[in-house]
């Protein structure tokens, strides 16, 4: 079933929309993907969003799903709502087009840009899981892509590797990418994800800016002024061209 989205109002219902705050027409759309978990309907919002916007912004958080990890119905909803907004906003084709997110959502940031029938322009991701497989062996994640991956035909490590940054690397659009990580994190280990990940970005040629902040764990990242200040400066890099 296609979402019916013919208005903002509409848009609203299946998207928190940051447009309040914008002084103009927007020069970037940015779909921001939240983590697992966060079911709840976000009310204002955070501090690296707001910057956003008054940086020219568009930035839209997408309902998708607690534990979608990005499937295919994800990317389908995604990509209504980003059609929605383009059509919505008036966002021409010189405004680009930027998938963020942080945990699930950095890993829903990637598989977006490898897989969405927009043309991305640039990636953000925070702390992203990277390698699908591996992160599947954690108990208290295997529940979560059980449900996401539910109906899926072929063996599961066919649908883990269609699901994994890491799997998808060479086929990942050339655009440039900005990858953030704690090197203390013990959710999503850094030389598991992070580090393999961007080793083989670099290694076909692609462009990656990769910021790893010391002493920062998995929660604790998203209060470092580092990441902020990265967040800010690589969307802000889109707005002013």
């Amino acid at each position: 079933m296609q979402t019916t989205i013919e208005s903002i109002s509409d848009l609203k219902k299946v998207a928190w929309v940051c447009d309040e705050f914008l002084d103009g027409p927007p020069r970037a759309l940015v779909i921001w993907l939240h983590g697992t978990g966060c079911p709840e309907l976000k009310r204002g919002p955070s501090l690296e969003e707001y910057l956003w916007s008054k940086a020219g912004a568009l930035v839209i958080l997408p309902y998708y799903g607690p534990w979608c990890w990005m499937n295919r119905e994800a990317r389908g909803f995604v990509d209504e709502v980003i059609s929605a907004a383009i059509q919505l906003y008036k966002l021409g084709p010189e405004v680009p087009l930027i998938s963020a997110g942080g945990s699930m959502g950095g890993c829903g940031a990637l598989l977006l840009s490898r897989y969405s029938r927009h043309p991305v322009a640039g990636c953000l991701a925070i702390h992203p899981v990277c390698d699908t497989a591996r992160h599947f062996e954690r108990p208290e994640v295997t529940r979560t892509m059980l449900c996401a991956f539910r109906g899926y035909a072929g063996p599961l490590s066919e649908v883990l590797a269609e699901q994994s940054p890491l799997a998808q690397a060479d086929a990942m659009p050339d655009i440039p990418y900005c990858v953030i990580q704690g090197d203390s994190d013990t959710a999503v280990n850094k030389e598991a994800h992070s580090d393999r990940f961007v080793a083989r970005l670099r290694e076909i040629g692609r462009k990656v800016d990769y910021l790893v902040v010391p002493g920062y764990g998995h929660e604790a990242l998203a209060n470092s002024r580092k990441v902020l200040e990265k967040a800010l400066e690589f969307v802000a890099g889109f707005t002013k061209k």
